[in-house]
């Protein structure tokens, strides 16, 4: 990534903040702020560079969902899916598509895919399901072969940005055999149906709604072309499947201090001891986020997939998580009555930072993960429930 990319972050974060507000009340989609993010360039984030695109590090990545989420979380948030998708996409090399089984056709498919993103397309992931949550061993929504490509049909919940993107990342589990759960990247369109479900407390404009597919796509939407790779990936890459929503909470965490500073300095109310160790103490638990958060994207970028590397992972989601809710709680209380107004920028950012524990892999998820680990078990086959 150039610098480029975090300067555009940054630059348009007052420009997402000022928006925030009207969309989190009325419960609707950022528009505007989608086409600020293509016309910086930043669907191409991820997409490497003989592909058009930034070619960003894990770790760049980062930087840029944390300065985005600054600005309008719910934004940081949905732009954190297509970057998942882009990002996991662009991490297959000639070596790990070898030994994937990926054939060179199926590299040349999702080479089209990712300079179509780096023009400004934008991918949304539909994973989630009702009663399954994450899971991908638990999926209802199942595929089968047709003549000239695959037929998908099932429900899914919690599609972010739903009824927006060019196309969706759909998890699905074969119909001739449950053990294997396959990915298609699903053009919008024909077939997909939005059920506006999304009235939720935080991250209200998300448009998280339900969608409906009974659709059919052609062969090279099987991604990477192999059944049965998805929870292959997410073992090999639970970076973009935990720790990508990590930065985004960083964000959030940060602006919470940011808009209480703003309140506290407009009410005179800085000078009060124990508000300002309030401030103190988020700033310093915010900071150490950060730098976990910094460190797992390091340990990504140069050591994927390690055990090492994904305790850390685990870890940046965990902290990144519980922190956000705990800042945001502590800078309302500092702030007072006068901040839980609807419409007062601590109050949205109040809700929205109680979600962050709440995305897969949820806090407890993750506390169960590192507790199996610290007592030397194997934390991806020793939960009670399968992690995915």
């Amino acid at each position: 990534m150039t610098v480029h990319a975090l300067e555009a972050a940054r630059r348009l974060a007052p420009r997402l903040a000022a928006r925030a507000a009207g969309h989190d009340r009325d419960g609707s989609f950022p528009v505007d702020d989608f086409a600020d993010l293509r016309e910086a360039g930043l669907f191409g984030l991820m997409v490497p560079r003989e592909l058009g695109g930034s070619g960003a590090t894990f770790a760049e990545y980062a930087a840029v969902a944390t300065e985005l989420a600054r600005g309008n979380g719910a934004t940081a948030l949905v732009f954190n899916m297509h970057a998942s998708v882009t990002g996991a996409l662009g991490a297959v090399t000639e070596e790990l598509a070898e030994a994937l089984g990926v054939s060179d056709e199926a590299l040349v498919a999702r080479d089209r895919l990712l300079r179509a993103a780096a023009d400004g397309a934008w991918y949304a992931v539909a994973m989630s399901e009702r009663g399954a949550g994450a899971r991908l061993s638990q999926l209802s929504t199942v595929y089968q072969p047709v003549d000239g490509g695959w037929h998908v049909k099932g429900s899914k919940t919690f599609c972010s940005g739903a009824g927006h993107p060019d196309g969706y990342l759909v998890a699905a589990r074969s119909a001739t055999d449950q053990s294997v759960v396959s990915q298609f990247l699903v053009p919008a369109g024909d077939g997909i149906t939005v059920e506006p479900t999304w009235d939720a407390l935080g991250m209200r404009a998300t448009s998280s709604h339900d969608l409906h597919l009974d659709v059919t796509v052609p062969a090279d939407r099987l991604l990477g072309g192999v059944e049965g790779l998805a929870l292959v990936v997410a073992q090999l890459m639970p970076h973009w499947l935990v720790a990508s929503y990590a930065a985004v909470y960083v964000g959030v965490a940060r602006a919470a201090i940011d808009a209480a500073a703003e309140h506290l300095n407009a009410r005179n109310l800085a000078g009060l001891p124990a508000v300002r160790a309030r401030l103190g103490r988020a700033d310093a638990a915010a900071a150490a986020a950060e730098l976990v958060v910094a460190e797992a994207a390091r340990r990504v970028d140069e050591d994927p997939g390690s055990v090492e590397t994904n305790r850390w992972v685990w870890r940046a989601k965990l902290l990144a998580g519980t922190t956000a809710a705990e800042v945001a709680a502590s800078m309302l209380e500092a702030a007072g009555t006068s901040a839980t107004r609807r419409g007062h920028p601590l109050e949205r950012l109040y809700r929205d930072a109680r979600c962050g524990s709440l995305h897969p892999a949820t806090s407890d998820v993750c506390a169960d993960w590192l507790g199996i680990a610290a007592l030397g078990g194997d934390p991806d086959r020793d939960g009670a429930v399968p992690r995915w």
